[in-house]
């Protein structure tokens, strides 16, 4: 088991920014495919943008709602994920957890807090 700890959420007005960071403790490696999830109240845990790295870059992918506003990135050597997330909406308002792709039975960290106002 990775221990996973995101930080960087807040409170931001429409069209703002934030930067996500995920910090994994324990062993991951360039082949984990690392991604960022969002869980919105009432709603199910959905797959917002996914990073695997290959060769001297890495291939993404993102879900059609956050493409061209959200880019995922990763620092394998030091270990943590992060999600830039420009042009922030309201429907952006979430917890974010970030895992790997597929979770399989790694556990979920405590999340960030994003909260979009209008």
């Amino acid at each position: 088991q990775v221990q996973l700890v995101e930080s960087g959420g807040g409170w931001v007005q429409t069209g703002g920014s934030l930067r996500l960071s995920c910090a994994a403790f324990g062993s991951i490696t360039a082949s984990n495919t690392m991604a960022w999830y969002r869980q919105a109240p009432g709603k199910q845990r959905e797959l917002v943008a996914s990073h695997l790295t290959s060769g001297r870059g890495g291939r993404t992918n993102y879900a059609d709602s956050v493409k061209g506003r959200f880019t995922i990135s990763r620092d394998n050597a030091k270990n943590t994920v992060y999600l830039q997330m420009n042009s922030l909406k309201p429907e952006d308002t979430a917890v974010y957890y970030c895992n790997f792709l597929p979770p399989g039975v790694q556990r979920w960290g405590q999340g960030t807090q994003v909260t979009v106002s209008s």
